[in-house]
């Protein structure tokens, strides 16, 4: 794929805002007048054919206006400048949501009727896990010479056991050694750090911490399942929506939950944009997926999504999200005596 010229640049962002805007192929006349070039309609014209055969229009046939692929939005959103929500509309958000009682499912409540109404797209937004699981200790029962029952004491009395099936015989003295060698280890360690020490540990001592993990994963995965939703009604004005299928997979997405397992994912401080073709699931293909996480520095304890058609404003998008999980993660860090993360408004 060639790179393309500056006034290719301008052409295909042309394109991408008329068509977010209007719905409508974009012609070459309609560039012209909203980029105000100074070449002829035939030079556009080139240009746009240029642009098809990279891939990142469509047009129905040779004489039909421009619509925009998954990789001209990709290319669209690459180049957007990093994103900032106005003063105003920060101020605006920030006052309903002092407006409201200093409750978690409150803010969470008022994030996904925010993201759905500035979006104009469906949001979703998962409560807080509880703070990431701990290690505190554990303890190593011999059953038979190679099996043993692992328990596993979490921070907070939290007790979870498993059978460990062990390459070699063991009697009790040596997994009680091996239990305090890696008790030794691990204290005080959440999952991820678990999950670091584990690949530096011998043969011997991963088997059992592995174990442990993945013992420790699956109270992670399972915790915090509340979800907060809002914005099915913007949905069903779009004309991408228009064909009842189409909306109820993302329904039944949603309603199943394999949405929620896909923006676990989202674990990162900046805003992901997955768009059409990019996304995993067949049900959200021709979807555009907007995700952040909020919570403590360094310790993302929830996901906020946005889910619409491709044709999304997508600067707009990621400013809304960013701020609103940003403040988010002020208001929950306040909750739990923590330092808040600074008000970031990334994306990737």
């Amino acid at each position: 794929m060639s790179r393309l010229t500056p006034r290719e640049e301008t052409i295909l962002s042309s394109i991408v805002r008329q068509y977010i805007e209007r719905a409508l192929p974009v012609s070459s006349v309609s560039i012209l007048e909203e980029c105000g070039l100074d070449v002829s309609s035939a030079t556009v014209r080139n240009d746009v054919a240029r642009l098809e055969e990279e891939g990142y229009i469509v047009r129905p046939h040779y004489a039909a206006g421009s619509i925009p692929s998954d990789q001209g939005y990709r290319h669209y959103v690459s180049t957007l400048s990093p994103p900032q929500l106005p003063l105003e509309e920060q101020f605006l958000i920030n006052h309903l949501f002092h407006q409201v009682e200093d409750k978690l499912e409150e803010w969470l409540n008022l994030a996904a009727t925010l993201l759905a109404r500035q979006t104009r797209s469906v949001a979703v937004v998962t409560a807080p896990r509880p703070a990431a699981a701990r290690f505190k200790h554990t303890e190593l029962v011999s059953l038979q010479p190679q099996l043993a029952l692992a328990v596993l004491v979490l921070e907070g009395a939290k007790v979870h056991q498993q059978l460990i099936g062990l390459n070699e015989p063991h009697n009790q003295e040596g997994l009680s050694q091996l239990a305090a060698s890696l008790n030794k280890k691990l204290t005080g360690l959440s999952t991820s750090r678990v999950r670091t020490v584990t690949a530096k540990l011998i043969e011997s001592e991963k088997l059992v911490a592995q174990s442990i993990l993945r013992m420790m994963e699956a109270g992670d995965k399972h915790a915090g399942r509340e979800i907060f939703l809002d914005g099915w009604h913007y949905l069903l004005s779009q004309p991408e929506f228009s064909h009842s299928a189409r909306l109820a997979g993302l329904m039944s997405m949603v309603e199943e939950r394999r949405l929620i397992e896909l923006m676990h994912t989202g674990k990162d401080a900046c805003v992901q944009v997955f768009i059409g073709r990019e996304n995993q699931a067949e049900a959200i293909k021709e979807c555009s997926l907007l995700i952040s996480s909020y919570g403590l520095p360094d310790e993302p304890l929830g996901t906020m999504a946005v889910v619409g058609p491709t044709r999304m404003a997508y600067q707009h998008a990621i400013s809304v999200l960013g701020y609103i999980a940003s403040l988010i993660s002020v208001l929950v860090a306040d909750l739990y005596g923590a330092s808040p993360q600074s008000i970031r408004q990334n994306t990737s």
